[in-house]
């Protein structure tokens, strides 16, 4: 081991070997135990709570030391030496710090416990020249005793020692030993240099604050920010920093973690640094310093700026807001095809997350169905107020100028923003009017489809953050949507208006008349009941006059709604009456309707639907069109009705004197499905009888099951002899909470037949005198009518068509004459053939029987019959306005 280095004392000789020996060595450990004592004494002096132990001695303080100083992290030792060389006194701490009881160290040569043999003898040199009286400080390397004799060589170790002649009690010469332990110095000084790097380094602003909440220490990084140098800021509180309610707040938190010890993490506090009227934001973290013993020294302050991370997290935020807009905009905006209603939606969405009051005025002249409503162009054509919302005020608010309430009809001046936004479709931005409630306003054209439908104004007042760019381009998004929304109820609303004329001129025009029947009838659209606007539907029903005084009644559905549902209802109705006019058994009536009904989707018309009906696969179920239908056809003569069916719900009949039933028709498949042959159903009717046709719009609703609302139905007819009108709003009042989701078409007639001196009927054999008989019949029911005005005419065209029934038909002849509202003529035979008009030359001699028929008559035809055909014509009743056709001048006019 290299020689004992050693720092004489100011009083030892330079000169000796052992006093200047490596010298330099020990200054810095010598300095940094100094430098730590003089720092544990300051923190003691500055720290000190009590006056324990105070005496006055001039201006000096002296008060014992509290636990945790200096002392308790350097290890310090002393022990004394006696006259004789040897240990006599052994402290505590030296047991602590050399492992050796003081049983064992007192009496022990400390040279020759201690030192390395190869330095025992400068070392006795040294003991005898302390002996002798000079105090002497150095660094001596040693080795603790084995703590088992004989165990082998102990721990080495370095130590400082202050030695410091002394005299025993005797006045013999002794000495006391102070030992420092040069590693823990070490390390102090390590932990120190680290501190001081970590605090001055620090990329955060770091401060340590004393129990009175002052500033005992501040880094570079926190001066850089609030000026000056870091000494400056020594002895500062919180309050010369922050505001007064903001530094209430953050002492208040010191104090509790001083008193706690629970950290703090993540604190934001809000200020301003010197120089700069801009708000800053910093992050704050607190935790209680202690000594080693536990004892609160202090609050460690780290903190960071976050006002860049706060703007960025305020621009996320309202990114994310602003996409929570949107996405509820495209939830709640356009649920309903109603103008109004679609406004209304857009103001629910925007206030008040978005601003605080909000507008939307459209176009009166797009409202009103004009395209292109004058002034459209410039933005100075009028305006309509569809909607209106706040959060802070229930007046109505148009940005600038006058309140608009809802309802009304306005423009705005030429050269206002509003105008502009109009004529431009750019958002304006509007500041608000000094001392009003409104700080800025956006004005928003709506514009759909490259056109500008109205204008949407947004509102903030004062005390909410203004409208940015962020804000307007959302403002924007916003309007967008709705435009599209509200320009698509525009349309719609055009359209469906378009459908209901459509529908409505294909119902028949008032109360329909019949012959033997009394007539009455009910047609409203879906969603009347609920106030809410009405969607065109497939219902339709029909009266349609048929020969011989005989009345189709027609009751169907179209499934689905829309135009599409009205159109397809329009082509089935026409159909009906195309096919009613052939006077068609019901049965073979639907069997061609629903025919017609596999063609509506098919662009090949009939057959290609039949085609594609034979490869389910392959046919688009889209464009199928489904439709239910009862029809019915109704003989005034003999007061029978035959019914044909199509998947729809069946007749209601109330007899009189009997409670209503349901008629029991064989239900059928819809028209449309195609493939199975419909059955015909007779029911004779007695006078009197109630007969009432339906849809199922009147039973049928998703708050009860169907057979509640038939039951409902059957039990409204209580009163089948009260008028037909009152019936039907009997009716209608009663089942009023069953409907109004679906179209409803009610027709109800009530039978009266005609009387038997009404009608006359006759049968002729086949012979020629049967033509004579004929004329002879119908002049004796004529003239028995008090019909003479027509007995000319009547005979003439009797003996044409049993004369016709005699050349070409089969069979018997039945002449019949019915007396209705008009006269009809009935010629039937067992012929199959059916008469054809032509026309004849002039040298022909025949061929102008039917032509003479078509001249006098009012109508004419022929119709199948279950035993062959049956020739008619029709003659109107004569009256003061009816001129009727001479016979011999309608002879003339065929040659």
């Amino acid at each position: 081991m290299s020689e004992i280095p050693a720092r004489a004392s100011e009083s030892e000789d330079p000169s000796d070997g052992a006093r200047g020996g490596s010298a330099g060595a020990y200054s810095a450990d010598t300095s940094a135990v100094r430098a730590a004592t003089a720092a544990g004494f300051g923190g003691l002096m500055d720290g000190a709570d009590g006056a324990e132990g105070e005496a006055a001695f001039g201006d000096t303080l002296w008060q014992s030391s509290p636990p945790g100083s200096i002392y308790d992290y350097i290890r310090v030792a002393s022990f004394s030496i006696g006259p004789d060389g040897l240990v006599d006194q052994w402290s505590l701490r030296a047991e602590q710090i050399f492992g050796i009881p003081a049983d064992r160290a007192v009496g022990m040569d400390p040279i020759e416990a201690f030192i390395d043999p190869d330095l025992r003898e400068r070392g006795q040199r040294k003991m005898a020249e302390i002996l002798d009286g000079r105090e002497w400080t150095g660094v001596v390397p040693f080795r603790l005793p084995d703590p088992v004799p004989g165990g082998g060589r102990g721990e080495q170790g370095l130590a400082e020692v202050y030695v410091m002649p002394t005299r025993s009690i005797d006045g013999e010469k002794a000495a006391v030993c102070i030992v420092v332990d040069v590693r823990t110095l070490r390390s102090i000084e390590t932990d120190l240099a680290a501190s001081q790097a970590i605090f001055g380094q620090s990329p955060f602003g770091f401060l340590l604050i004393d129990p009175d909440l002052r500033v005992r220490r501040a880094n570079e990084r926190f001066s850089s920010v609030f000026g000056g140098t870091p000494d400056d800021h020594r002895g500062r509180g919180v309050y010369d920093y922050l505001s007064r309610p903001e530094a209430e707040r953050v002492s208040a938190i010191m104090r509790r973690v001083l008193r706690t010890g629970d950290s703090i993490t993540d604190m934001h506090v809000t200020g301003f640094v010197p120089g700069s009227d801009e708000r800053r934001h910093w992050s704050i973290n607190l935790y209680r310093v202690q000594s080693g013993s536990g004892r609160p020294i202090g609050i460690a302050w780290l903190g960071t700026d976050i006002t860049a991370r706060r703007a960025a997290a305020r621009e996320a935020a309202a990114a994310r807001r602003n996409l929570a807009l949107l996405n509820e905009a495209g939830a709640r905006i356009g649920n309903s095809l109603d103008l109004e209603t679609t406004a209304r939606e857009l103001l629910d969405v925007v206030v008040p997350g978005f601003c605080d009051l909000a507008t939307v005025d459209l176009y009166q002249g797009l409202l009103a169905g004009d395209e292109t409503p004058p002034g459209l162009a410039d933005g100075s054509a009028e305006l309509r107020r569809v909607a209106f919302s706040s959060a802070v005020s229930d007046e109505p608010f148009a940005g600038t100028g006058e309140p608009v309430a809802v309802g009304a009809v306005h423009h705005f001046p030429f050269n206002s923003p509003c105008a502009d936004a109009l004529r431009t479709a750019r958002p304006q931005h509007i500041p608000g009017e000094e001392g009003g409630l409104v700080q800025s306003t956006l004005a928003i054209p709506m514009v759909a489809h490259d056109t500008v439908v109205g204008l949407a104004q947004f509102s903030r007042t004062k005390g909410s953050e203004p409208f940015g760019d962020r804000d307007r381009d959302l403002a924007v998004e916003l309007a967008a949507r709705a435009a599209v929304c509200i320009d698509n109820a525009r349309l719609y609303r055009r359209e469906h208006e378009r459908a209901l004329i459509l529908q409505r001129s294909l119902l028949p025009p008032g109360d329909p008349v019949a012959s033997g029947l009394d007539i009455a009838c009910r047609y409203l659209p879906g969603n009347v009941s609920s106030g809410r606007p009405s969607e065109v539907g497939g219902d339709w029903f029909d009266v349609i006059e048929l020969p011989g005084h005989r009345t189709a009644l027609v009751v169907g559905d179209v499934m689905g709604r829309g135009l599409r549902a009205a159109v397809a209802m329009g082509e089935l109705r026409t159909a009906v009456r195309t096919l009613a006019l052939l006077d068609l058994e019901p049965a073979e009536v639907l069997s061609a309707l629903d025919e017609i009904a596999r063609g509506l989707g098919t662009p090949g018309g009939v057959q290609q639907a039949t085609r594609a009906a034979r490869r389910p696969r392959e046919a688009d179920l889209s464009e199928v069109y489904l439709a239910t239908c009862v029809y019915a056809v109704y003989d005034s003569v003999t007061r029978r009705i035959t019914f044909a069916n199509a998947g729809h719900l069946p007749p209601v009949l109330v007899e009189p004197g009997e409670p209503a039933l349901m008629l029991d028709v064989p239900p059928g498949m819809p028209l449309g499905v195609g493939g199975e042959p419909f059955e015909e159903v007779e029911v004779d009717l007695p006078e009197g009888a109630l007969l009432a046709l339906y849809t199922d719009g009147l039973v049928e609703s998703r708050d009860h099951p169907l057979d509640e609302g038939l039951q409902a139905f059957v039990g409204a007819l209580t009163d089948p002899a009260a008028p037909l009108e009152d019936v039907c709003d009997h009716v209608l009042n009663t089942l009023d909470t069953h409907h109004g989701e679906d179209d409803i078409a009610l027709l109800m007639a009530r039978v009266q037949g005609l009387p038997v001196d009404s009608v006359g009927d006759w049968t002729l054999p086949r012979e020629p005198r049967s033509v004579g008989r004929a004329r002879e019949y119908a002049r004796g029911r004529l003239l028995s009518w008090g019909l003479e005005p027509l007995v000319d005419t009547t005979e003439l065209l009797v003996s044409e068509l049993v004369t016709n029934a005699l050349r070409y038909g089969e069979g018997e002849i039945r002449l019949r004459l019915l007396l209705d509202q008009t006269l009809v003529c009935e010629v039937w035979d067992a012929g199959l053939v059916q008469p054809r008009r032509r026309r004849a030359r002039d040298t022909d001699e025949g061929g102008r029987g039917l032509q003479l028929v078509g001249l006098l008559s009012a109508a004419w035809g022929s119709r199948r019959t279950p035993r062959g055909k049956t020739v008619w014509f029709e003659l109107p009743l004569p009256d003061g306005d009816t001129q009727l056709a001479d016979p011999a001048e309608a002879l003339l006019s065929l040659f």
